[in-house]
C-alpha cells in the first residue's frame, strides 16, 4: 500500500425509511441516531481518521445539506465538500469526487463509503479496509466489501463470488438487488453470497478507466470539468453537468458490467441502519423485546419501538410489531416491519404540506 488513501463520504441521501425522525431538512446521516453524542456522519469521519488525514477527505452531499456538513465536520475545508445541485445517485457522486481527486493526485487510492452506516467492530473494519486497498493495487481492479450474512435479509443487495480459499479478494460473479424471502434463504444456504455494503476501494485510475469504458458519457462530462475544478467556475460547471447525467447507481452503471470486480469478505458488526426495524435489532430492549425511548407505560405490548419525547407520557396497550414515533409535527403509528410503505407515507404526507416531510 502506498500513501494514505483518500476517503469519499457519500452524504446526500434523504433517509426516508427513518421518517418522521429523519426529514428532508435533516436526514439520518446528520442525526445522533444511536445516542452516542456523535451523528452518523461524524462517526464515519472518526472511523477513517484511523487510516488517513483530514486533507484526504471529500464529502459529497446535496447542496441543501452543505451547511450541515460544515457544521458537523468543521475540520474539513469547504473545498473538500462537494455540493451536488441535483440528486443523481451514486455513479455521478463517485465520478465527481474521482475526477477531482485524480486532478489533485493521479496516483491516489480511494475508499468510498456511505455516511450513515454502523460499524461495531472498528479494528476489524480497519483491517478489512487495508486488505481492500492492497487488493486494489492491481491495475483496473475494483474492490467492494461484502458482509457475511447471518440471516436471509430481504432489505440488502447480495454479491455472489467465486469461492477461492487462497485469495483474500474473491472474484465477483453476480450482483442481485434486494431479493424476496425465498431467494434470500437460498443465497444464505449456498454459502457463496454476501451482503452488498456499498463500500468500495480502488485506484483512482482504475475507477476512471471503468467510467470511460462503461459510462463514457459520464466520463466525458466530468473529465471536461478538469478545466474548472478548484476555480471559481467549478460550481457553475457542476450545476450544468448534473443536468446532463442520468440517475444511475455505481452498481448498475459499472460494478455489474465489469469483470474486474473483487470482493473482500467482512465481518465487523455492520448495519446499514436502513430502517426502524434494523435499528430495533441493535438497541437495548425490555423483557417484551420492545425498544423504549420514551416516558412510557406498556401493557401486553411486545416486539415494538416507541420513540417519543419524554415530556409526554405514552400509554400503549395490546400492540405487537408496532412503531410509535413522534417527531416534531408528525405522529407515526405503523407496523415496525412496514419499511416498504415508507415511500408512500412520505409522498402522501407531502401532499398534506411540505413541513411534514
Amino acid at each position: 500500500m502506498q500513501d494514505k488513501p483518500y476517503i469519499v463520504i457519500m452524504a446526500g441521501g434523504i433517509g426516508s425509511r427513518f421518517w418522521p425522525y429523519s426529514r428532508h431538512e435533516k436526514p439520518k446521516q446528520f442525526l445522533d441516531i444511536l445516542g452516542t453524542g456523535r451523528t452518523l456522519l461524524q462517526m464515519t469521519f472518526d472511523r477513517f481518521l484511523n487510516i488517513t488525514d483530514v486533507d484526504r477527505f471529500f464529502v459529497v452531499t446535496n447542496k441543501k445539506y452543505e451547511h450541515l456538513v460544515r457544521e458537523q465536520l468543521p475540520e474539513i475545508p469547504k473545498t473538500q465538500i462537494l455540493s451536488e445541485p441535483l440528486r443523481r445517485n451514486t455513479a455521478a457522486c463517485i465520478a465527481y469526487a474521482s475526477y477531482k481527486i485524480a486532478k489533485k493526485d493521479p496516483q491516489a487510492q480511494v475508499v468510498v463509503t456511505p455516511a450513515d452506516h454502523l460499524i461495531l467492530k472498528e479494528s476489524n473494519f480497519i483491517q478489512k479496509i487495508k486488505q481492500s486497498l492492497s487488493a486494489a493495487e492491481i491495475e483496473n481492479h475494483l474492490i467492494t466489501i461484502g458482509i457475511k450474512p447471518n440471516r436471509p435479509e430481504t432489505g440488502y443487495g447480495y454479491i455472489q463470488y467465486i469461492v477461492n480459499e487462497k485469495a483474500e479478494a474473491k472474484k465477483v460473479k453476480t450482483f442481485t438487488e434486494k431479493p424476496n424471502a425465498k431467494l434470500a434463504k437460498t443465497f444464505l444456504e449456498s454459502g457463496d453470497f454476501v451482503w452488498n455494503s456499498g463500500m468500495f476501494a480502488w485506484h483512482v485510475k482504475s475507477i476512471i478507466h471503468a467510467f470511460e469504458k462503461f459510462m463514457p458519457e459520464v466520463a466525458e462530462i466530468f473529465e471536461e470539468g478538469n478545466t474548472y475544478y478548484d476555480t471559481e467556475k467549478e460550481e457553475a460547471y457542476i450545476n450544468k453537468a448534473y443536468t446532463l447525467v442520468k440517475n444511475v447507481s455505481i452498481d448498475y452503471g459499472i460494478m455489474e458490467k465489469s469483470d474486474q470486480v473483487y470482493v473482500i469478505l467482512g465481518d465487523f458488526g455492520w448495519s446499514d441502519l436502513g430502517s426502524w426495524m434494523s435499528l430495533h435489532e441493535l438497541q437495548p430492549k425490555d423483557k417484551g423485546n420492545n425498544v423504549v425511548e420514551a416516558n412510557a407505560l406498556l401493557y401486553d405490548t411486545e416486539n415494538s419501538y416507541i420513540k417519543v419525547n419524554s415530556d409526554k407520557l405514552v400509554v400503549v396497550q395490546g400492540l405487537n410489531n408496532y412503531l410509535i414515533n413522534e417527531s416534531d409535527n408528525v405522529l407515526l403509528i405503523c407496523k415496525l416491519d412496514a419499511e416498504k410503505k415508507f415511500r408512500e407515507f412520505v409522498i402522501d404526507a407531502k401532499s398534506k404540506g411540505e413541513d411534514f416531510v
